[in-house]
C-alpha cells in the first residue's frame, strides 16, 4: 500500500511533461498487451488451421486417387466412382472444406494430362462445383467474383460465358482482368469479342497477358480486327495495333492509314510503326505531306520508315531535312541520301562548315 501511495505522490508531484509521458506509456501498455495476446491466439489458430488443412488434403488426395483408378472403359462412371462422388458431395458442402478440395483438384489437374486430366475435369461437374462457382459471380464482394471467374476458367466452364461477360466493365480492374483471361483462354480469338463493348481502359499489363495467351495457341487464325481499329476506346485501338503487327494484318491497311489522323498522338505513333512493319508505301507518301507539323516522336518514326521504304523520287524531300533540328531525323535523312546519291552525299563535306553536321557526315561516310 505504501508503495502505491508513494507512486501516486511521485506522479502528482512530477512536472507536467513527466505526467504526460507516463500517461502515454500506460495507454500504450494497455493497447500492446491485448494485441500480444491476440497475436498469440491468431498464431495458434493458424497453426491449427494448417494441421486441419493438411489432414483434409491428404484425405481428398486419397479419394481422388481411388476415383481415378476405379474407372473403366465400359462405363462413363463406374459404381465405385459413384460411391466416391456421393461421399465427396457430402464433405464439400462446407465452404472451408470445399475450398481445400478445389485446391487439391487444381493441383492434381495441373500435374497430369490426357485422359486422367479429363476425368478430373468431369469430376468437377459431377460434384456440382460449377454451381458453387456460378453463385460467386453474383456476390457483392469483388474479390469473390474474381475468384469465381478464375475457377471457372481453370476448369474450362464455357457455359458460364453469358454470366461472366456482364462483368466486362466492372469497377474493379482485377475482376475485369479475370473476365478477359476467361474469354481468351476458353474462346481464343473469338473471345476477343468483348472488345466490341469494352468501355474501361485496357491496361498495358492486361494487353501483355492477353497477347501471351493468344500466342501460345495452336490456332492462329485471328478474327477481323477492323472494327476494333475504329473503336472509340483508345486502349482497344492500341491493343488492335499490336494484333495487326503480330498477325500481319495487311488487309486492315486502310483502317491503319486512317489512324494516322487520330487525335491521340500515341495511336498515330503506333500506327506509323505498324505501317512501317507492313511496308505500306501509301502511308509513307501520306506522311511526307506536312510531316513537319507532326510530333517529334512521329517524325522520328516516319524517317525510320523511310530508311526501309525510300525511292529515288525521295531525294529532294530528304535534302530538306539533312540540317533538321531533331538529330534522329537528320541522321536518317543523311543515311538514305548516302544510298540514293553518293556523289551528293560526298559533296556535303564541302558545302557546310558546321562542325556537328560534318561529324555526322564523316561518321556515315566510314560506316
Amino acid at each position: 500500500m505504501n508503495t502505491n501511495y508513494y507512486l501516486i505522490d511521485y506522479f502528482n508531484e512530477s512536472p507536467s511533461i513527466i505526467q504526460i509521458v507516463w500517461s502515454i506509456s500506460a495507454v500504450f501498455l494497455l493497447i500492446i498487451i491485448p494485441l500480444i495476446l491476440y497475436l498469440k491466439f491468431l498464431r495458434g489458430h493458424l497453426r491449427e488451421n494448417e494441421k486441419i488443412t493438411a489432414q483434409y488434403e491428404k484425405e481428398y488426395e486419397s479419394h481422388l486417387i481411388n476415383y481415378l483408378y476405379s474407372g473403366n472403359e465400359e462405363e462413363d462412371i463406374s459404381a465405385e466412382q459413384q460411391v466416391i462422388i456421393d461421399q465427396l458431395k457430402n464433405r464439400i458442402t462446407n465452404p472451408f472444406r470445399r475450398k481445400i478440395f478445389i485446391g487439391v483438384l487444381l493441383k492434381l489437374k495441373n500435374e497430369i494430362s490426357g485422359e486422367i486430366a479429363e476425368s478430373i475435369h468431369k469430376l468437377y461437374f459431377y460434384l456440382g462445383l460449377k454451381e458453387y462457382a456460378l453463385t460467386r459471380l453474383r456476390h457483392k464482394k469483388w474479390y469473390v467474383v474474381a475468384k469465381g471467374i478464375r475457377e471457372l476458367k481453370q476448369f474450362h466452364v464455357k457455359e458460364a460465358h453469358d454470366e461472366i461477360i456482364v462483368h466486362i466493365n466492372h469497377p474493379k480492374r482485377e475482376v475485369r482482368k479475370e473476365m478477359q483471361l476467361y474469354m481468351v483462354n476458353l474462346f481464343y480469338f473469338e473471345g476477343l469479342d468483348f472488345l466490341d463493348i469494352l468501355e474501361t481502359s485496357l491496361s498495358e499489363w492486361d494487353q501483355i497477358q492477353l497477347l501471351e495467351v493468344l500466342q501460345r495457341m495452336e490456332n492462329q487464325n485471328i478474327t477481323n480486327i477492323k472494327f476494333w481499329l475504329n473503336s472509340s476506346n483508345d486502349s482497344v485501338v492500341i491493343f488492335s495495333l499490336k494484333l495487326a503487327k503480330i498477325y500481319n494484318q495487311f488487309e486492315a491497311k486502310d483502317e491503319l492509314i486512317h489512324l494516322l489522323y487520330h487525335i491521340n498522338k500515341k495511336i498515330r505513333f503506333e500506327a506509323i510503326h505498324v505501317l512501317h512493319y507492313l511496308n505500306a508505301l501509301e502511308a509513307k507518301e501520306i506522311l511526307k505531306n506536312k510531316i513537319e507539323y507532326r510530333s517529334p516522336e512521329e517524325q522520328i518514326a516516319f524517317f525510320k520508315m523511310m530508311e526501309n521504304l525510300y525511292q529515288p523520287s525521295d531525294e529532294l524531300f530528304l535534302l530538306q531535312y539533312i540540317h533538321y533540328e531533331i538529330f534522329e531525323v537528320k541522321l536518317s535523312a543523311l543515311k538514305i541520301l548516302k544510298v540514293l546519291n553518293k556523289e551528293k552525299f560526298n559533296s556535303l563535306q564541302f558545302e557546310s562548315s558546321e562542325p556537328d553536321f560534318l561529324k555526322i557526315v564523316n561518321y556515315l561516310d566510314h560506316h
